[in-house]
C-alpha cells in the first residue's frame, strides 16, 4: 500500500531498476508517515562511504509529538539494503552516471520501505516527447471512446 509517490521522479528521469530498502526511523516519524505527513519531491538519495541515505524528505511532526523529543522534519535518515546491492548501486552511480532517486514510501509486512530507483536524467527534448507521447495516448482513447458511442 502507497503512502507517498515522488511523481516528479518519472518525469525529470529515466527509471531503469527499483529497489526497496528499509528506512532508519524514530518513533514520531512513523506515526507521522501512517498519518500520510510526508513529502518526496525535493528529497533525494546519496552515497556517503559505503552507506546510502535519504536526504531532504520532508516529515511534518504531529502535533500530538513528544515535548521531549524535538523533531528535525528534515533530517537524513539512514537506508537499509543488502551489502550486495550496496556495493551495485555504488558501482553504477561512480562509473556509469546513474542518479539514485526515491519513486515511493509504502508499507511492507506492517514495515515502511522506501522505493529507490537507479535512474537516468532526462534532457529537455526528452521530457517534451513523453509528453506528447502522453497527450496523443489521451487523444486516442478519447477518439475510441466518441468512436464506439
Amino acid at each position: 500500500m502507497s503512502i507517498v509517490q515522488n511523481k516528479k521522479a518519472f518525469f525529470d528521469y529515466t527509471v531503469e531498476e527499483r529497489f526497496e530498502a528499509g528506512l532508519v526511523l524514530e518513533g514520531w516519524e512513523v506515526k507521522a508517515i501512517r498519518a500520510g505527513q510526508v513529502q518526496l519531491q525535493e528529497a533525494y538519495v546519496i552515497v556517503r562511504g559505503s552507506e546510502i541515505f535519504l536526504l531532504n524528505a520532508h516529515i511534518t511532526p504531529l502535533r500530538t509529538a513528544s515535548t521531549h523529543v524535538k523533531p528535525e522534519p528534515t533530517r537524513t535518515r539512514k537506508l537499509l539494503l543488502n551489502a550486495a546491492e550496496i556495493r551495485k548501486l555504488i558501482g553504477k552511480v561512480e562509473r556509469s552516471g546513474y542518479t539514485l532517486v526515491p519513486l515511493d514510501l509504502h508499507f511492507s509486512k506492517g514495515r515502511i520501505k522506501l522505493a529507490i530507483g537507479l535512474a537516468k536524467g532526462k534532457r529537455q527534448y526528452e521530457k517534451r516527447a513523453a509528453e506528447s507521447a502522453r497527450d496523443w495516448k489521451r487523444e486516442q482513447s478519447r477518439l475510441m471512446k466518441q468512436r464506439s458511442r
